[in-house]
């Protein structure tokens, strides 16, 4: 995750800047329209995003040109959904390049398009699969969590993978390659994450059970619509 600057071949780099753009454009739609129909949900949002900040600054050395860490994008997407959560993460990595020197604005498409798009629908795709089911509220938050953060690693090992294809095995070879070394630190590093989120969710539930309610984390008459609409409003 964090590809450095300038580390991706420049039509690698414009491509997925291309790909991530839609969805971050859908995802600033979705935020106004969050903000705008529930202002007491800026704090919220806040935290989120600091989450993510905090927590995806937090850098291991892994693969070269690339890194590894937290991404904090799990807490996001189950209280505000994906699309809200492209956005916060695009700001995160925006501010993270230019401030942190973490990451870059050449690779900033694709490091949106791991961290703040694919990371978020796998990890709430995960969350929302688990919720179907009579489980501890805390188990798929868990579990959503993880697979956030293991997700944005998958999608960072195939975008090496395509830019830097394995002399003898090509692309598979390649792919094997980075996923194993990610999965060296990231899988720790993802349960680690998992429950950190967990922790966080259980203070949410004691200082603002209303905000969950109404966000749908929580069961009551003001919860959000359950289906994948709403989701994707």
């Amino acid at each position: 995750m964090h590809i450095a600057e300038g580390f991706l071949p420049p039509l690698h780099a414009a491509a997925w800047g291309v790909a991530s753009a839609p969805f971050v454009a859908h995802g600033v739609r979705a935020l106004t329209r969050e903000v705008k129909e529930n202002p007491e949900s800026t704090l919220l949002l806040g935290a989120s995003g600091a989450f993510t900040f905090v927590l995806s600054a937090l850098k291991i050395p892994s693969v070269t040109g690339s890194c590894s860490h937290p991404t904090g994008t799990g807490l996001g997407a189950i209280l505000f959904r994906p699309p809200v959560m492209a956005v916060l993460g695009t700001i995160t990595l925006l501010f993270q390049a230019l401030l942190l020197a973490h990451g870059g604005l050449t690779t900033l498409g694709a490091n949106v398009f791991s961290m703040a798009i694919a990371g978020p629908w796998a990890g709430y795709a995960a969350y929302r699969l688990l919720r179907r089911f009579d489980l501890p509220l805390m188990v798929p938050v868990f579990v959503g969590a993880f697979v956030a953060d293991l997700s944005t690693y998958c999608v960072t090992s195939v975008q090496l993978a395509l830019a830097f294809p394995d002399p003898s095995s090509g692309f598979a070879g390649a792919l094997a390659k980075f996923g194993g070394i990610f999965a060296v630190t990231q899988v720790p590093l993802a349960v680690s994450e998992g429950l950190l989120t967990v922790l966080v969710v259980r203070l949410l539930v004691q200082s603002s059970k209303g905000d969950l309610t109404r966000l749908g984390v929580l069961p009551g008459t003001a919860a959000r619509a359950e289906d994948d609409g709403a989701a994707v409003r």
